[in-house]
């Protein structure tokens, strides 16, 4: 028959050899538990994985019976989700380690020892790494472990749905405003049960594209693996794939199997059956940037250092004494203005009212009386700018107040210097637009908040029929396939580098703020308030 694929037209026709190269999981069912403790189902409905949200994943209460199973039903990689924890509620002796009950088993790899396949594993005692490895053929009952990070639906297809089984999570927080288009309940906190739909991924002898196959078309097929030259087929690589060859290996031509979709450059060349040349991989700095509004969704970008517009100052807001502290800068005074009014509980702190002007000096201590006994509190030290004086105060950490900004600087600033010279989150607006480029999609923007330096991995490549400018591309947010042509690079040296200023979705922006700041220590919190 002709079945007609994601718009493919594609012949399985009695004979046809296809080889299979991957299975993924097209959309999942979700089924809605109001409470799952108590069973109480409310309804079905098919979520695309694209569907936005974050979410928690609850640990699955069925046991593994040896780790042969755990291998083939769980997804370890070498990215951080390939990376499940398992517990044993018995002691595993080991030759030389005791893995204790209870005890949370990081899975980090499978490969052979000594002749015998077997997993790499870790355990955490106090702060202190301990490696071993399992064999497959180790017995026993392995649980899985509560799990505190958030993923996407997608995330959570690839890698956190087991072989043979379904998955239960809860929503964490949701990336867009609830409507009626949305299949889940309004303020919706309980739990889904997801199950999946795959689809078998396969390339064919005569076709340079990926087929995709839904997995309940009614094809009877035969396994012919080992009697079959399967070197004869294409061999389709990710971007992720190609980034994890070693470097002597670049530059490389490839032909694209499947191009991102997308009509703005650098994405319009990338169409199916295009011949590229990768010239390297490598780790680039971006700025990540939002749009100043109140209201939501607001819009993400990326921006690289080679940014060639110029930016102004616009005020920063500040809810509390001790942002203003946070924000304080040796390099300069800051001059802001209350939007709030504040009461000080004692005499000995400044009551603050709406329009008072502040230069903020520095954070200090402070004796107050607090029900008839002295007491030392944190307090930010400030000059009041009064009509021809200045007044000394004093405001207590904890205020709860509102300030704006005044800024004097107009001068205007590269990317770059701003990053030098100024602690961020920071508050800009575009002053000259970026002339390099034919759309300067940051110009349009009423005012865009720096949120932090993020460092990312991309491809550099270029057309090889044009080789006149190459592009850098986003490893991790550009769905391509390639395949590798055994051709000779006729230039190593890549032409003239073109860097683009990349929107991101609210769901890419919160994957990399995520990833960004698992390696940061979250500021101190503020002083409470006494009661």
């Amino acid at each position: 028959s002709i079945y007609e694929m994601f718009g493919n037209e594609c012949c399985l026709s009695t004979g046809e050899v296809i080889k299979v190269i991957g299975f993924k999981i097209n959309k999942l069912i979700a089924s809605i538990f109001e409470n799952i403790e108590v069973s109480q189902f409310s309804a079905k409905v098919e979520l695309p994985l694209n569907f936005p949200g974050l979410y928690k994943i609850v640990a699955d209460k069925t046991p593994y019976f040896s780790i042969e199973e755990i291998t083939r039903k769980v997804s370890i990689g070498p990215t951080r989700f390939g990376h499940p924890c398992f517990y044993s509620p018995e002691d595993i002796k080991l030759e030389n380690l005791t893995i204790k009950r209870g005890e949370q088993i990081t899975f980090n790899s499978v490969e052979e020892v000594n002749g015998t396949m077997a997993v790499n594993c870790g355990v955490v005692r106090n702060n202190q790494s301990h490696s071993f490895t399992l064999p497959l053929s180790q017995e026993g009952k392995f649980y899985e472990c509560e799990d505190d990070q958030i993923y996407t639906l997608k995330e959570i297809a690839e890698w956190k749905i087991p072989k043979c089984r379904n998955r239960i999570v809860k929503l964490s927080n949701t990336l867009h405003t609830w409507d009626s288009s949305n299949p889940l309940p309004e303020n919706f906190d309980g739990c889904l049960i997801l199950t999946p739909v795959y689809e078998v991924q396969a390339v064919m002898k005569f076709r340079k594209d990926i087929v995709h196959i839904l997995s309940d078309l009614d094809v009877e097929v035969k396994d012919i693996t080992d009697c079959y030259d399967i070197s004869s087929f294409l061999q389709p690589l990710s971007l992720e794939d190609v980034f994890e060859r070693t470097s002597k290996e670049f530059p490389m031509v490839a032909e694209i199997m499947e191009g991102p979709s997308g009509s703005q450059k650098p994405y319009n060349f990338l169409n199916t059956g295009k011949e590229i040349i990768i010239y390297k991989k490598y780790q680039a700095t971006r700025v990540l940037a939002s749009e100043i509004r109140s209201d939501s969704p607001k819009r993400h970008f990326l921006i690289p250092m080679s940014y060639k517009g110029k930016f102004k100052r616009r005020p920063r807001e500040f809810p509390t004494a001790y942002d203003l502290e946070i924000a304080r800068s040796e390099k300069e005074q800051l001059h802001v203005v209350a939007t709030k009014s504040f009461d000080s509980p004692h005499k000995e702190l400044f009551s603050v009212s709406v329009g008072d002007q502040f230069l903020v000096q520095q954070c200090q201590t402070s004796e107050v009386l607090y029900e008839g006994r002295k007491k030392v509190i944190d307090v930010l030290a400030c000059e009041q700018i009064l009509s021809d004086t200045y007044k000394k105060v004093l405001l207590p950490m904890y205020m709860e107040g509102g300030f704006v900004e005044v800024i004097h600087d107009k001068k205007q600033y590269q990317l770059s210097e701003i990053c030098k010279k100024f602690r961020l989150p920071f508050n800009v607006k575009v002053s000259v637009r970026d002339l390099s480029v034919e759309e300067d999609v940051l110009a349009a923007v009423p005012g865009l908040q720096f949120e932090e330096e993020i460092t990312d991995s991309y491809l550099l490549l270029s057309s090889t029929s044009s080789p006149v400018e190459s592009w850098e591309i986003p490893v991790f947010r550009l769905n391509m396939s390639v395949h590798l042509l055994s051709k000779n690079v006729q230039t190593v040296v890549p032409p003239a580098t073109k860097t683009t200023v990349e929107e991101v979705s609210e769901e890419q922006y919160y994957m990399v703020r995520r990833y960004e700041n698992q390696t940061l220590h979250p500021p101190p919190r503020p002083p409470k308030k006494p009661m």
